[in-house]
């Protein structure tokens, strides 16, 4: 089976969503998933979820916290970089069919790694795996080396009448 390059962008809420839809999805059909969150450190509930699926799809996260309201420290960027080419390799293995970089985008936007070093991970993707990349402010020369791109787009959201990110829906 031929692998495509996706993405998932914008300002909208449900990339890393749609990404995990596309895992569950892989997982039905017999692939294994390899998601690799960065930027994230904290717990999430689809953590919980996945769990249950820990034959098909694995989950690690290369980030400390949610470094979102302040600028990354080295750490943050160490962690990064360890988990792009950690998860390089991981992909190189021949063992995962889908591999998602869950919040690479905005990595690279915050300089944790370079869209350079995002590209050579893109060169090195085998024929054959799905490679799925998230997170807003997806460069330009991600977009053009993608075979489809989905920008989510905010209409209206509950958090700017003052709405927490609520357990089971948000997070």
């Amino acid at each position: 089976m031929q692998g495509y390059i996706q993405v998932y962008t914008g300002d909208g809420k449900g990339k890393t969503t749609a990404a995990l839809g596309l895992a569950l999805r892989a997982a039905g059909a017999g692939l294994k998933v390899y998601v690799a969150q960065f930027v994230k450190g904290m717990h999430y509930s689809e953590l919980d979820a996945l769990e249950r699926f820990k034959d098909f799809i694995m989950v690690k996260q290369y980030g400390r916290d949610c470094f979102i309201s302040r600028d990354p420290d080295q750490r943050d960027i160490e962690a990064a970089r360890k988990g792009l080419e950690e998860t390089k390799q991981i992909m190189s293995s021949g063992a995962y069919g889908m591999i998602i970089l869950d919040e690479a985008n905005i990595a690279t936007h915050y300089n944790l790694f370079s869209v350079e070093d995002l590209l050579a991970f893109i060169d090195a993707k085998p024929a054959t795996v799905e490679l799925i990349i998230t997170g807003r402010r997806a460069d330009e020369r991600i977009i053009e080396r993608a075979d489809l791109v989905t920008e989510m787009k905010e209409i209206k959201h509950y958090y700017t009448k003052g709405v927490q990110a609520r357990d089971g829906i948000d997070k």
